[in-house]
C-alpha cells in the first residue's frame, strides 16, 4: 500500500516522473509538497528532482523552458497556466572542500549530484523527503520523516554551518514552524538567534518575498512572535520594531491581533494583496514626518514631523489617486525575483546582495521610527518592491483616518471616494484595524454598506455620527469581501 494515496498526487506531475523515468533518468517527488502530503495538508504547488541534467529536462518535454543563470531549473508548463518545476540533483559545493572558508555565503550552486547528495545539502529536514510515485515509498536520507512525527525543524547537518551558509534559512525556518505549528529544535534556534544580523547580506529581494511570504502563510501572528524571539523584527524592520518596543506590550499585541485577523482571512482562502499585506504591516507607524509627493527611487529623508490637515490629506490622495492608472493588483512578481535573484527555497544556498551598476544595494531600512512612506521608499530603492504597489499602500494607509472618521474628506463625496480602484484594499486593512482595536465597528459596517452600493440616502453623515448605527443592509457576497 503506498505511502501516499495516488488520488492525492498532482497528476501533471506524477506524469512528469514517469516520463522522466521513461527516459532513462532517476525522478522524484520532492521538498515541501511531500512534508505537507505526509501532515495531511494539501500542497500549494509540486516540485521534481531528477538526475537529469536541465538541457536534458528540456529536450524530453517540449513545453518547458529553463530558468535561472546560477542555478539552472526547467519549468514544465500545463493548461491553466500550471508550472511543474523541475530540478536536478545537487551536491552542496562546500563539500568538495577540505577546509571551510570564514565565509561560507553560497554564491554558486551548480555542482550536480546524487540523490543523497540533492537530499543533504537542502535547508531543513522535513524538506529533504523525496517520494518514489512507482513504488509508492518515502526515501528519507535525513531523519525527516521521525522529525515530522516529532514536530521538529532541524536543520541538516551543522545548523551553525547551514544558516551562515543562507541566513535566510532563519525565514524559513520561522515560516514553517509557524504554518506547521512545530516547534523549532533547540540548536536551530540558537544557531538562529546568532546569524539573525547576517540576513541584510542576502539579496533583498529574495528577504523581501520571504517576509512577504510569512504575510501570506495564514500563520503571520505567530511567524512575528518568533520574528521577534529571536530578534530578527530588528533587522528586517526597524522602525516597525523600534515602535512597538516603545509603545509597550499593549500595541504590541494590537498589531499581532491584526495578524490575527489578517490569518483567518488567509485559511479560509481570501489571500490579501500585496499592498495589503504590506499596509498592516506598516500601520502602527506614525503619519507624522511622512514626505509629500511620490514615492521616491532614492533614499527618503525623514522630515520634521508636522500635523496632517484635512486639506493636506485631500491633495495628496487626489495626487495618489491620479497616479494609479492601472487599478490591477498584482503580486509581487516572484518568476521576476527568480531571474533576478536566484531564489529557489530549500534547494538554493546564499545569494549575493542585488547590485545595480556595480554598486551592491543592502537590505538597509531606517533604523528609527518614520513614516510608512519612508520604509516603502527604501524598500523600493534596495528590495526592488514594485514603485506601483509602494504607492497603492501608501494610499491605502492614508484613507485609514478616513474610514475610522478622525478625518474628513471635503472634496469627494463618500460614495466617490468609495468607488476608487483601492478602496476595497483599504476597507480590508480597516476592517483587520478593528477586529485588533474592538473600535471602530459602526463605521466599518457604514463603509461596506456603501460599498455594497445600499443605504446611500444615509451615508452623508458617515463621518460624522460614529456613534449612530445604521442597519448594515443585505449579506455580502464572497467576491465583495475587501480581503480578496
Amino acid at each position: 500500500m503506498p505511502e501516499i494515496p495516488e488520488d492525492r498526487l498532482d497528476p501533471d506531475a506524477v506524469k512528469v516522473v514517469r516520463r522522466l523515468r521513461r527516459a532513462g533518468h532517476e525522478a522524484f517527488l520532492v521538498g515541501g509538497c511531500v512534508r505537507d502530503l505526509l501532515l495531511g495538508i494539501r500542497p500549494k504547488d509540486f516540485d521534481v528532482a531528477t538526475s537529469a541534467h536541465p538541457a536534458q529536462v528540456k529536450e524530453t518535454f517540449r513545453n518547458s523552458r529553463l530558468i535561472g543563470r546560477r542555478f539552472r531549473l526547467a519549468h514544465v508548463f500545463f493548461r491553466g497556466g500550471k508550472i511543474i518545476e523541475v530540478s536536478t540533483f545537487r551536491a552542496n559545493p562546500l563539500d568538495e572542500l577540505q577546509d571551510l572558508p570564514s565565509d561560507l555565503l553560497i554564491r554558486h550552486d551548480n555542482v550536480f549530484g546524487s540523490a543523497e547528495e540533492d537530499a543533504r545539502r537542502r535547508d531543513f529536514t522535513v524538506n529533504a523527503l523525496f517520494y518514489d510515485v512507482d513504488e509508492g515509498k518515502v526515501v528519507d536520507h535525513v531523519g525527516g520523516k521521525a522529525d515530522l512525527d516529532a514536530r521538529l525543524i532541524r536543520t541538516i547537518g551543522n545548523p551553525d554551518v547551514r544558516m551562515r551558509e543562507d541566513p535566510v534559512r532563519i525565514l524559513r525556518a520561522i515560516r514553517f514552524a509557524a504554518k506547521c505549528a512545530f516547534e523549532i529544535e533547540p540548536a536551530t534556534l540558537a544557531a538562529m538567534k546568532q546569524h539573525v544580523e547576517e540576513i541584510p547580506r542576502c539579496a533583498p529581494p529574495r528577504v523581501l518575498e520571504e517576509v512577504m511570504k510569512l504575510l501570506r502563510s495564514g500563520a503571520s501572528r505567530r511567524s512575528f512572535e518568533i520574528l521577534r524571539e529571536v530578534h530578527a523584527l530588528r533587522i528586517l524592520l526597524p522602525p516597525v520594531a523600534a515602535y512597538l518596543e516603545r509603545s509597550g506590550p499593549q500595541e504590541a499585541e494590537r498589531h499581532l491581533r491584526a495578524l490575527d485577523a489578517l490569518d483567518g482571512h488567509v485559511r479560509v482562502g481570501e489571500i490579501p494583496s500585496d499592498s495589503v499585506l504590506l499596509a498592516t504591516l506598516l500601520a502602527p507607524l506614525p503619519r507624522e514626518g511622512a514626505p509629500k509627493g511620490p514615492i521616491p527611487k532614492g533614499p527618503a529623508r525623514p522630515q520634521k514631523p508636522v500635523p496632517v490637515e484635512d486639506d493636506a490629506l485631500d491633495q495628496q490622495l487626489e495626487a495618489l489617486e491620479k497616479e494609479q492608472e492601472d487599478p490591477a493588483q498584482a503580486p509581487l512578481p516572484e518568476a521576476a525575483l527568480v531571474e533576478a535573484a536566484e531564489l529557489h527555497d530549500e534547494r538554493l544556498g546564499g545569494v549575493p546582495a542585488f547590485s545595480v551598476g556595480g554598486d551592491v544595494q543592502p537590505w538597509s531600512l531606517p533604523q528609527d521610527v518614520v513614516a510608512p512612506e519612508i520604509v516603502l521608499g527604501e524598500m523600493v530603492r534596495t528590495a526592488r518592491l514594485p514603485r506601483r504597489i509602494a504607492e497603492r499602500s501608501r494610499l491605502i494607509l492614508l484613507a485609514q483616518p478616513i474610514l475610522a472618521g478622525e478625518r474628513r474628506r471635503r472634496r469627494t463625496s463618500p460614495q466617490a471616494f468609495a468607488r476608487q480602484s483601492y478602496f476595497p484594499e483599504a476597507l480590508a486593512v480597516f476592517e483587520l484595524s478593528v477586529a485588533a482595536t474592538g473600535q471602530g465597528a459602526d463605521q466599518l459596517a457604514k463603509w461596506q454598506s456603501i460599498f455594497a452600493g445600499q443605504d446611500l440616502s444615509q451615508v452623508h453623515d458617515v463621518d460624522h455620527e460614529p456613534q449612530r448605527r445604521h442597519r448594515r443592509g443585505g449579506r455580502r457576497h464572497r467576491s465583495h469581501h475587501p480581503a480578496h
